[in-house]
């Protein structure tokens, strides 16, 4: 085959990726919707006799009521159908991931090099990383609510990287022709696709701790047929905790591998470059973020907040930088 031939081969399995996962986020949102949610139990007291002869006195000895907050959606007790959706899904799942795999390989053949040579394969890789993050914490963990919300941040980002970001195959400028390429641009990539899990799970935090908060003051909850088939917030809070905490060493890596790419290429280790500077601005985030659970105990909504303000500064820093500001590092 042709170089043209792989490039047009790639282009298909993208096609079939986005259309593979666009099937897979819709089989687990019908999962969620017929999942059975458990009602809470009424409240069973015995009553047993205490004491001997007269003045006998009634105590409680048990109880088995379930408050609203604590209306457990931890354990919906799923049907035969909701089982067979939610399997069905991440089969999709893998099946469109090994699709997405295919394409980033098929582009390098087409282009002769590693496929991380502009923002459309950035963005490849990144929802690539991001969807292998959750097929691995599938395996250890139960986290096929993740799926949807996922998906959808990913079916949106290939979606958009193919119609405003798309560029055809051909050779790397001069300033990347490097091994610090594969190097570098792999650490980064993938600690954004991790990133960008983290970001979902402390997003849905905030919206079960809101769900929870209303279902214990009695309120409406318009959103309650997804929101109770999430798990508790403590959950999601250390489910992010721990994406996050492995995220962060592939940052730092990102970051010295760069710093050294830079002093092979320009010179020096670090010129205060726009790129450079946002980098450091994520790593300052989430380092406060890591620190701030480790020392003071901060946890649940302050965490969260903190999560989402650092990968609002990924975000500025891929698109913004990238784009629009003119820096050393304009050519991506």
């Amino acid at each position: 085959m042709s170089p043209a031939d792989y490039a047009g081969l790639s282009n298909l399995l993208m096609d079939a990726t986005i259309v593979g996962y666009s099937v897979a986020m819709l089989v687990f949102a019908m999962e969620m919707l017929t999942a059975r949610v458990s009602a809470p139990r009424p409240r069973v007291e015995e009553r047993v006799l205490v004491g001997a002869g007269g003045g006998d006195v009634e105590a409680t000895v048990g109880s088995t009521e379930t408050s609203v907050a604590e209306e457990a959606p931890s354990d919906p007790g799923p049907g035969v159908r909701s089982r067979f959706l939610g399997r069905a899904a991440v089969v999709i799942t893998a099946v469109s991931w090994l699709c997405h795999v295919a394409q980033v390989v098929t582009r390098g053949v087409a282009a002769d090099r590693w496929p991380w040579g502009n923002m459309y394969e950035f963005t490849s890789t990144i929802c690539l990383a991001a969807v292998t993050a959750f097929l691995v914490l599938l395996v250890r963990h139960n986290v096929r609510f993740l799926g949807l919300y996922l998906l959808v941040p990913v079916v949106l980002g290939l979606g958009l990287n193919g119609a405003l970001l798309y560029r055809t195959a051909g050779p790397l400028v001069p300033a990347l022709h490097s091994y610090w390429l594969a190097i570098h641009v792999t650490a980064a990539t993938l600690a954004i696709g991790l990133f960008a899990v983290s970001a979902v799970l402390s997003t849905l935090y905030l919206l079960a701790q809101r769900h929870q908060a209303r279902l214990a003051r009695g309120a409406s909850t318009g959103a309650a047929g997804l929101m109770r088939r999430l798990p508790l917030p403590d959950v999601l809070d250390k489910l992010a905790y721990r994406v996050t905490a492995v995220a962060f060493p592939i940052w730092t890596f990102a970051l010295v591998s760069g710093a050294i790419w830079a002093e092979s290429a320009w010179g020096r280790y670090w010129g205060w470059d726009p790129k450079e500077t946002w980098t450091f601005i994520i790593w300052v985030v989430y380092a406060g973020y890591l620190h701030a659970r480790v020392t003071a105990g901060w946890r649940g909504r302050r965490a969260a907040v903190i999560a989402l303000v650092g990968f609002a500064a990924i975000l500025v820093n891929y698109f913004v930088v990238n784009i629009w500001i003119v820096g050393l590092h304009s050519y991506a």
